[in-house]
């Protein structure tokens, strides 16, 4: 009886001691999350992204205005002729026609081109009125092998032998005389740009029978009235082309204000209505450019206004001062920044030209986020 009575005593005591340790040991590992859980909740933020920037520098600026155009051989005119008859040949639409060569015929006899800016207006004859149309006459027969002598305005005896040359290398009588339409002169070689008749058609009168373009690859452009002064003959524009890439033109023409059936430019459907314009033809700097392609609608930027050697920013980093005035940010070197006011000038591509004390070229201007 007292054996068992002293066992019992040591195995509570036993048991207490384990209840003991168990409870350290669950309140040691709650410390130790507890801990653990206080030191992930202190750890910093990530810093904060810095603002972006751009670099005040400082260049030429243009100021332009963009108008539409088209890619192509130029504006087409007709050709017609004052010889009658019956049209007897025609060329192909397409064709390209050079300096001696025949445009169509007439009763079987061909209508020439020569080179030349006057257009024929009289019949070529012994006894005729000197004029730079013989010249002309006299130069293409040379360029053709016929004229021997030095092409000048007068009619001479050397004229009538050249031109009997140039019949008999045609298989045509040798007058000597050239009768008014039976050649055509032409600054240029020529493409048919479109054939307006068909064989067997009577010959004569003003309907055409051609139109005809230059073989140059050109821009015609219709500027509205009100933009007559962006546009002078060998001034320079730059042309936006349908796959992205740029080029250069030359104005080469500036038309006068002509009337145009549409819907004046303003795109509203107005199909009857008619608007002047000045009509403006432009040649290509780089003849190859666009060369792919046939036909085709451009963009034309015509330089205007420019300011040149300025301090420029883009427009975006300009901000309202609240005053109708306008800051930048600055971006000093220790990260911090300033607002400095500034003027604004010239406003031209996304970029806008600045003034003012406190900003200097290489400056790093902060661009606000929208």
């Amino acid at each position: 009886m007292g054996e068992t009575t002293s066992v019992r005593p040591r195995r509570k005591r036993a048991g207490l001691i384990i209840a003991l340790v168990a409870v350290l040991a669950i309140g040691a590992g709650a410390t130790f999350f507890m801990v653990r859980g206080g030191s992930a909740a202190a750890d910093p933020p990530p810093a904060a992204a810095p603002p972006p920037t751009t670099e005040v520098t400082r260049k030429t600026l243009q100021e332009t205005i963009t108008a539409q155009g088209k890619l192509g051989h130029g504006a087409a005119r007709d050709l017609a002729t004052a010889l009658s008859g019956t049209i007897t040949g025609l060329p192909a639409g397409g064709a390209t026609i050079g300096l001696g060569h025949t445009l169509f015929s007439v009763d079987n006899k061909p209508v020439t081109l020569l080179r030349g800016s006057i257009p024929a207006w009289r019949e070529f004859a012994a006894g005729m009125d000197k004029g730079p149309d013989i010249k002309q006459l006299e130069q293409s027969l040379a360029d053709l092998g016929f004229f021997g002598g030095t092409p000048d305005e007068k009619f001479t005896a050397a004229t009538t032998t050249a031109i009997k040359k140039w019949q008999k290398s045609l298989g045509l009588e040798q007058t000597g005389t050239i009768a008014l339409g039976t050649i055509v002169f032409e600054p240029e070689d020529v493409r048919v740009n479109s054939v307006e008749t068909v064989l067997g058609s009577m010959a004569g009168g003003e309907k055409p029978i051609l139109t005809i373009t230059g073989l140059g690859r050109k821009i015609t452009a219709d500027l509205k009235l009100a933009q007559q002064s962006i546009a002078t003959v060998g001034g320079k524009v730059t042309v936006n082309l349908p796959d992205g890439t740029k080029t250069t033109g030359t104005i080469a023409s500036v038309g006068t204000p002509t009337s145009r059936d549409g819907d004046g430019g303003g795109g509203g459907g107005g199909g009857d209505k008619a608007s002047t314009v000045i009509p403006v033809e432009i040649s290509l700097d780089d003849p190859a450019a666009g060369e792919n392609l046939q036909e085709a609608a451009v963009s034309i930027d015509f330089p205007t206004k420019s300011a040149e050697n300025v301090l420029v920013v883009p427009v975006g980093a300009l901000t309202p001062d609240g005053k109708d005035g306008y800051l930048i940010e600055v971006l000093n070197s220790d990260g911090t920044t300033k607002k400095v006011p500034v003027t604004p000038g010239l406003f031209a591509g996304g970029s806008v030209e600045i003034s003012g004390d406190g900003v200097s070229e290489g400056d790093q201007v902060v661009i606000p986020k929208l």
